[in-house]
């Protein structure tokens, strides 16, 4: 009787334990800390719907669980909370789907399940979005290389504001390169007039 401890016995917590920011595990949890990477492994799995698989086929769905986490490959704790996320999501609708398609499954249950699992698939968008998103891939920047202004046409290099009369300001940029096409005539739009001389400079 006196070798029990408490239920309510006060736990001590390593912050910063050494020993835990090995980060083997990173590639599934995006920390250093290897007991953050375990325990996010932990949550994803336990999502999982395994009451009808046998042991292998748990044991597949558990290490596919895995694989999958680390296929989205997250680079911080944030990243890893949303590939779980998003591995849990996918399947509780993959699992929704699954319902709705039962052969003896009423018309409500499988309308609910359809309703459920495109509740679901919404999540998992949202939650994609948002990891990409963090990552920087929400926004796309486009380099112009290489320039070709043909004869008629106009160019502005570099950032334009719209403003009310005056000139535009424009940021020059030097790696932006422009070839202009030279005609030494100008050619009416009105194909019965004749062609007006240009100097080429």
């Amino acid at each position: 009787m006196g070798d029990k401890k408490p239920v309510n016995a006060p736990t001590t917590v390593v912050a910063d334990d050494p020993a835990d920011r090995k980060g083997r595990l990173k590639a599934i949890g995006g920390s250093q800390s290897d007991h953050w990477n375990n325990t996010l492994a932990n949550q994803a799995v336990q999502a999982l719907w395994v009451k009808n698989s046998n042991a292998d086929e748990r044991g597949n769905q558990l290490s596919a669980t895995v694989a999958a986490l680390m296929g989205i490959a997250p680079k911080d704790e944030l990243e890893g909370m949303m590939a779980a996320q998003l591995v849990a999501a996918h399947n509780a609708a993959m699992e929704c789907y699954r319902r709705a398609m039962i052969g003896e499954q009423t018309f409500e249950g499988r309308r609910e399940n359809l309703a459920q699992a495109n509740k679901l698939s919404r999540t998992y968008a949202a939650l994609l979005e948002a990891l990409n998103r963090h990552r920087g891939k929400g926004q796309q920047k486009v380099t112009v290389e290489h320039v070709h202004v043909h004869s008629g046409g106009q160019a502005v290099v570099g950032n334009v504001e719209a403003g009310g009369g005056g000139n535009p300001k424009m940021e020059q940029r030097s790696h932006a390169k422009i070839a202009f096409a030279h005609e030494s005539s100008l050619r009416s739009q009105d194909e019965s007039r004749g062609a007006i001389s240009i100097p080429n400079d």
